[in-house]
């Protein structure tokens, strides 16, 4: 079978390889570049992401390992500090650029979220990822942490992220929200009390879009309304309320939720009139979505050791590893993979550089791939 048909190359063929140039064209990342380019560094840091290489010397081992199928990816022998150097001074905009537009491939082939209603649904968090200050000075966080936070806008569409913004741990949420987020006309916004903020309130109406949050306790208002009398899966109450504030003085709902599982009561606030109560609280406890994404993101992506120690070196990392992410998302989208993003990451991991197609790999059985594996591992020492 042709060297060409290694899975790693398959991947990479997913790329956009042409928008990808044209971005490095923009930022000038190739300029006095003569045999390590932005494209062969994108393609040793997705093999260090899929992988799960988490340093250089691993990256270099591995690389050396497959020396003899480096050709056919345009990649000659790589040195560690060759690849240290590209990280810590090439725009890690440019692969900023590329996540984006593989974002936009993703969401022309994700499934609806899988509420009645028509509108995109949207939900807000933030993760922190937390650095050695010694390593990382420039991260600095409170006296003695060093911490960078990811704002993240996931697409209930897909589950899948559409929008980040990598900043200062000290940055407040609704800052970098009302900062650099865009917000869509007729969308539904689902957050916590971390975002709490009238101007972002009306920031949000005055786009003609949706919110879901939570109250909270010291949050002053006057009832001037009911709602909806009708009261069932939970819902206790559902009035119309008036915040206390200078500046934003429309009318919200309130909705007060009894929950079973834990026996709680929660309150919601929402500026929308048309859904349910008891779609309205579902809307809310969908937010676990976003704790997933960022629960499976740190247990499987190298976004928590990292290659260089200074700025431009983590970020070209993190943004790296999001597109990895998407490029998995596309593969189970575009093929219908039934099994989850976990496994296929796994089955990506344990074949990278077998002799197998996308289409072979999705439909192998665990005893074929254990065989290719075993012949991977026979390949290394010949």
């Amino acid at each position: 079978m042709a060297h060409s048909n290694t899975l790693i190359y398959e991947l990479l063929r997913l790329l956009p390889r042409h928008q990808f140039d044209t971005i490095v064209k923009n930022y000038g990342g190739d300029h006095y570049v003569k045999h390590f380019t932005c494209w062969n560094q994108l393609t040793t840091l997705l093999y260090a992401q899929a992988a799960d290489k988490s340093s250089l010397r691993e990256i270099e081992q591995g690389m050396e390992v497959n020396d003899p199928r480096l050709y056919h990816l345009g990649l000659t022998r790589i040195r560690r500090s060759t690849l240290s150097d590209a990280n810590k001074k090439r725009p890690s905009e440019m692969f900023q650029a590329l996540f984006y537009k593989l974002s936009e491939r993703c969401q022309t082939l994700t499934p609806k979220h899988k509420f009645k209603f028509k509108n995109p649904l949207y939900t807000w968090d933030a993760t922190l990822i937390s650095l050695c200050l010694s390593l990382f000075p420039w991260s600095k966080f409170g006296q003695t942490k060093g911490a960078l936070k990811l704002h993240v806008q996931l697409n209930h569409s897909g589950h899948i992220p559409d929008f980040i913004v990598a900043s200062p741990a000290f940055n407040h949420e609704a800052m970098v929200v009302k900062r650099s987020f865009q917000i869509k006309p007729d969308s539904i916004y689902c957050f916590d009390r971390g975002y709490w903020d009238y101007a972002l309130f009306r920031r949000i109406h005055n786009a003609k879009a949706f919110f879901v949050t939570r109250t909270k306790e010291t949050m002053k208002y006057s009832v001037t309304g009911q709602h909806s009398n009708t009261l069932k899966n939970g819902v206790l109450s559902d009035e119309i309320i008036q915040l206390t504030n200078d500046i934003y003085q429309k009318e919200l709902r309130l909705v007060r939720y009894y929950d079973e599982e834990s026996g709680e009561i929660f309150e919601f606030l929402s500026n929308n009139f048309h859904l349910s109560a008891f779609t309205i609280a579902r809307i809310y406890q969908a937010r676990w979505q976003i704790e997933a994404f960022f629960k499976w993101i740190k247990q499987n992506l190298r976004i928590k050791t990292f290659l260089g120690t200074n700025q431009n070196a983590v970020l070209t990392q993190i943004w790296v590893a999001m597109c990895y992410y998407l490029l998995l998302a596309y593969i189970k989208y575009q093929t219908k993979f039934p099994k989850s993003l976990f496994y296929l990451h796994r089955l990506v991991q344990d074949a990278l550089f077998s002799r197998l197609t996308l289409i072979d790999l999705l439909t192998v059985s665990q005893r074929r791939l254990e065989r290719f594996k075993l012949n991977e591992f026979q390949f290394a020492f010949l």
